[in-house]
């Protein structure tokens, strides 16, 4: 699937901390609450424990970010960062065996590190060649690797143990990470002043987010949970997760093909029209006999009464009944 932007291993991390669930939620799969979130009594608490954190440090840092960045700065800090998230994101769709879009997001990434200098230019953009977001948590699912259950890590945020494994692989596709181990102290410093630049971004653009957040949730670590586990679904799936349908007439075999046979069965067999004047022969002896007494209704009543207009036969299709 597209998306706008995509950040990497830090900057979704932090996103997970704080609403990265809630972004775009696109499609329900209803399930037991003992199955969605066995470990909601420790979830909670480490909820609230990011959401202080965030209140503490990352939301002022991102606000005096705001303040003295410039939009255009902002903008290229950001695709610099998108450019290095491009790399995992091209490892993970030949993983996937998505080899025309690995072919794409490839190309981004050439063409933004030479002709967008380094990633500040989105060059790729452009020429219309799209942003993907794939990560190895998708690449777990896509080979089948269960989600399990909903859970909350300490800094990082939403997660299950299936991502949890994936934010270890996106670690190891993005090169900063090779950086800060064998480059030194001063590789180090630098990655982690970039790290820290990359996460004050990231926070920085999910302000107008929170504020959605805040006022569309009634319990925000239940709409942080399931707007997670629903966009999840939707990258995993591309766009097209499997829908699951709890309507109990179907489940009983009592949907509408199921209803018009049956009901349509016991019509024919059960009821049997006859005049008033005349005895039921051969008739089930289960049936219900109706009687017709339009032959016993005087002709002046019959021809006075009015016409009636049969329009059982438009119930479905709510067109107009013949004239």
């Amino acid at each position: 699937m597209e998306t706008q932007k995509s950040t990497p291993f830090a900057s979704r991390t932090l996103s997970l901390l704080i609403i990265s669930g809630a972004l775009s939620g696109c499609s329900t799969t209803p399930t037991t609450q003992a199955d969605k979130d066995p470990w909601e009594s420790w979830n909670r608490d480490v909820h609230g424990f990011n959401a202080d954190v965030d209140d503490a440090i990352l939301k002022p840092l991102a606000k005096g970010y705001q303040d003295v960045t410039p939009n255009p700065v902002d903008e290229s800090i950001t695709n610099v960062f998108s450019n290095i998230n491009d790399i995992g994101v091209t490892i993970n769709d030949f993983l996937q065996l998505k080899f025309t879009q690995g072919g794409m997001d490839a190309s981004r990434f050439l063409i933004n590190t030479t002709a967008g200098v380094v990633g500040i230019f989105d060059v790729a953009k452009m020429i219309d060649l799209p942003k993907h977001d794939e990560d190895f948590g998708q690449t777990l699912g896509f080979w089948g690797v269960p989600s399990g259950s909903y859970m909350v890590l300490p800094f990082l945020g939403a997660s299950t143990p299936r991502d949890t494994v994936g934010l270890i692989g996106d670690a190891l596709f993005n090169p900063l990470t090779y950086v800060s181990f064998f480059g030194g102290f001063a590789a180090n410093a630098a990655t982690a002043a970039a790290t820290g630049v990359d996460v004050t971004d990231t926070r920085s653009d999910l302000m107008s987010s929170e504020k959605i957040l805040n006022e569309a949730s009634v319990d925000r670590y239940d709409f942080v949970k399931n707007a997670y586990q629903q966009r999840r679904e939707y990258l995993i799936h591309d766009g097209n997760p499997p829908e699951e349908s709890n309507d109990p007439l179907l489940e009983e075999g009592l949907g509408d093909g199921a209803a018009e046979g049956s009901v349509g069965n016991t019509t024919q067999n059960n009821l049997t029209t006859t005049p008033n004047s005349a005895a039921p022969t051969n008739q089930n002896p289960n049936a219900v006999t109706i009687i017709n007494n339009s032959t016993t209704m005087p002709k002046e009543a019959a021809t006075d009464a009015p016409a009636v207009i049969d329009n059982s036969k438009h119930l479905l299709d709510l067109s107009a009944p013949d004239e």
